[in-house]
């Protein structure tokens, strides 16, 4: 039943025009595709139970989103209660989430949701300024509306003001004023970092590799549930990222690299792997460095040359 709906999932993205990364398949992972259209950067979730999303795979949906100037959104089925509905935005734990009809409207047809649920049902974004104005037209005042509705004049006043409304409200409304009152839910939206794994949860490899490209000016922000352990920033000013893996060059970590080289492609990022011993330069895109090349690099430009010499 998953695995059908990744596939919608990916032929929706597709048919949009979105240049979609391959499904992963490790385990943990927070994310199962990764999508670019244009600037446009995805981070995908699949889950047939939203309220699936727990609190540290959402904290890294939208920390990698925060790190990779993209934006991180769940697909899903069903809640707890009830199927998704077309149309309507769900949030959990601050992510995004939404069914695949919503899905292909949105990015397909360009026809976002205006509603969303929240507790005590949906919601809609009323333009409080059209309301407003489109009521003067009328000749109507706070108190005649909020009569013809049964409300108080308190709230209609809040409405044009901004307050969101029940979409019982917003009907109402657009039935007394014969008007399109409604503004379209914000589907895509800024994260904050929220990167809650620990330096002490690193083992002591990845610890001892990740301070090592530290020593040379990177930014490094360990990852949970991502084929890479980190994405490492050059600078606070003009940040470049990169997907950064740590550990011994085996078959598991072979797999991760084309997988980092797969998600870099489609991110518009380097990707680096770190080890002990590589034995190759790179596995596809992903560039190996061994920690000992890493002492004679001083700063980011050091880096970037080897990444450079390697990836030719």
């Amino acid at each position: 039943m998953r695995e059908n709906l990744v596939d919608d999932v990916v032929q929706t993205l597709e048919h949009a025009d979105f240049e979609v990364s391959d499904t992963l398949d490790i385990r943990p992972k927070s994310f199962d595709v990764v999508a670019r259209r244009g600037p446009l950067v995805l981070f995908v979730k699949v889950l047939v139970n939203i309220d699936g999303l727990d609190d540290d795979t959402a904290a890294d949906l939208k920390s990698l989103s925060s790190h990779l100037d993209a934006s991180a959104v769940v697909v899903g089925e069903k809640t707890r209660e009830r199927e998704l509905e077309d149309g309507v935005l769900y949030l959990r734990r601050g992510v995004p989430a939404f069914n695949v009809d919503t899905a292909y409207d949105y990015f397909v047809e360009g026809v976002p949701p205006f509603a969303y649920m929240a507790r005590g049902g949906l919601y809609v974004s009323l333009d409080g300024d059209l309301l407003s104005e489109v009521r003067r037209e009328e000749g109507m005042s706070l108190g005649q509306v909020a009569q013809e509705l049964g409300v108080s004049r308190r709230s209609v006043s809040k409405w044009e003001d901004g307050m969101d409304a029940t979409i019982d409200v917003a009907l109402e409304l657009e039935e007394v004023f014969d008007r399109d009152l409604l503004n379209p839910v914000g589907v895509l939206r800024e994260h904050e970092a929220d990167d809650r794994r620990p330096e002490g949860e690193l083992d002591e490899d990845e610890q001892e590799m990740f301070a090592a490209l530290q020593q040379t000016g990177f930014t490094v922000h360990p990852t949970e549930g991502a084929p890479f352990r980190a994405v490492a920033d050059d600078t606070p000013e003009v940040p470049s990222a990169v997907l950064t893996g740590a550990g011994d060059s085996d078959q598991a970590a072979r797999k991760r690299a084309r997988l980092m080289s797969n998600i870099s492609d489609v991110t518009r990022t380097r990707s680096i792997y770190l080890v002990d011993t590589a034995g190759r330069d790179h596995i596809e895109d992903t560039v190996l460095i061994e920690v000992d090349e890493l002492e004679d690099a001083d700063e980011t430009e050091d880096v970037e040359e080897l990444y450079k010499e390697k990836s030719r």
